[in-house]
């Protein structure tokens, strides 16, 4: 077990106490009758004067781009008579505590080789992995659960990599809105216990888990998802040796990375943090799901249905798509202990269209691998061919999300939820 750093425990005291702070306003502005049983988000560190201020000014109207439309803000406002009709009853997109970018994106990534991130991130620490068109790069949970957004360039494509803990969901999108190209932010509000995020250039309020724009000038624009799935540290560099890894020296801001300002979050039986209504009852709460979205149809697996020994290759369709999870065992959660790197085992997920050069494949694991019926080819989670007949072909990703179940039923409903192999 890594040893805690004095300083670093000295800050998370000095979280302890911004965390609590934080807790009484954000529990003042939701639903007094369902006070929170688990811990808020981290609370905003003031540092130097100016250090997290927001960056736009959600007293003034936007100046929006070419292309889009201008207009009031919604952070400012979210019943301005301009807007087009919300997608969600504004009344529910509550404070969350921090003020827009009060948890800061970062804007400016920077990163480092797979050599220099192997020295601080531990083999089954989460990260968010991302790769087009060869690029292929890693952002630790370490240091998105205290920014939550990274606006990026990947493979020569504007990108918005997204991480909320209270539903414990990667999400990355194509940053470009009617061929405008912009940039997120924090709003600091939460929308059934979700980010809510805000484009930069007309500060339409958008929810991370399905990247729609819900209210201001742009409510009904969707972003284009692209699959970025959690994957243990020793999956991503096995992968992809010469990747790219967000640099956490480099983010502009003092925070206590490889630490969980969570601590305990990830317990299916509490409840989520400012969640307003029953959520739905067919399975716990804060049960883990893998939630597939194919055209207009939706599917979850519970994760206990498609995980178990080394690895495990579930076949499956969504909306008429066949698909294949593959989970492996070996990434920890980092929603539980106090350091991120510290939670028990809930493993890796890839989703697969199974079939490579035209053929249909159907698979099983074999050890922590995964082996085609058909060409006795082997891959790996990533959905890569690693040897046999096919080695070096890749499998298309389908985007998913590794999740909460309250957030899955709250943002795809009536989905049909699959709890047994």
């Amino acid at each position: 077990m890594r040893r805690l750093p004095q300083q670093a425990m000295r800050s998370t005291l000095r979280q302890l106490v911004f965390v609590a702070a934080v807790g009484l306003v954000a529990a003042a502005c939701g639903d007094a009758g369902s006070p929170p049983a688990e811990p808020p988000p981290p609370a905003t560190d003031p540092g130097p004067a100016g250090e997290d201020s927001p960056a736009t000014d959600p007293n003034t109207t936007t100046s929006a781009a070419g292309g889009l439309p201008d207009g009031p803000s919604a952070l400012r406002d979210r019943d301005a008579e301009e807007f087009p009709d919300p997608l969600v009853n504004p009344s529910e997109i509550i404070s969350g505590g921090p003020p827009p970018d009060g948890i800061p994106p970062i804007d400016e990534p920077s990163f480092v080789d797979v050599a220099t991130a192997d020295e601080y991130l531990e083999p089954d620490e989460p990260v968010v992995a991302l790769e087009i068109d060869g690029d292929a790069r890693a952002y630790p949970v370490q240091v998105l659960i205290w920014h939550e957004i990274v606006n990026d360039e990947v493979g020569g494509m504007p990108v918005s990599v997204t991480y909320c803990p209270l539903c414990n969901s990667a999400a990355t999108f194509a940053r470009t809105v009617r061929g405008v190209e912009t940039t997120f932010g924090t709003s600091g509000r939460l929308y059934a216990s979700a980010l809510v995020m805000y484009d930069r250039a007309t500060e339409s309020l958008w929810t991370h888990f399905d990247g729609q724009a819900v209210v201001g000038m742009l409510a009904g624009e969707r972003l284009e998802p692209i699959a970025s799935p959690l994957l243990a540290w020793s999956d991503f560099k096995a992968a992809y040796p010469e990747g790219k890894v967000l640099d956490r020296d480099a983010t502009g801001h003092n925070r206590d990375y490889g630490i969980n300002p969570y601590v305990g979050y990830d317990d299916p039986d509490t409840r989520p943090f400012l969640f307003v209504g029953d959520p739905d009852a067919r399975a716990a709460a804060k049960q883990r799901v893998v939630g597939v979205v194919v055209g207009d149809a939706a599917q979850a697996w519970a994760l206990e249905a498609v995980s178990g020994g080394e690895a495990t290759a579930t076949h499956g369709e969504v909306g008429g798509q066949p698909v294949v999870i593959f989970w492996k065992a070996g990434q920890s959660t980092g929603l539980e202990d106090l350091m991120v790197a510290g939670g028990r085992d809930v493993g890796s997920v890839g989703v697969f269209v199974p079939e490579a050069d035209g053929q249909a494949l159907t698979f099983t694991a074999e050890g922590d691998a995964f082996v085609d019926a058909e060409t006795g080819s082997t891959w790996d989670v990533t959905g890569m061919a690693v040897a046999g007949p096919l080695a070096g072909g890749e499998l298309e990703q389908i985007h998913h999300l590794d999740t909460f179940w309250f957030a899955w039923a709250t943002y795809r409903p009536g989905t049909e939820l699959i709890e047994d192999a």
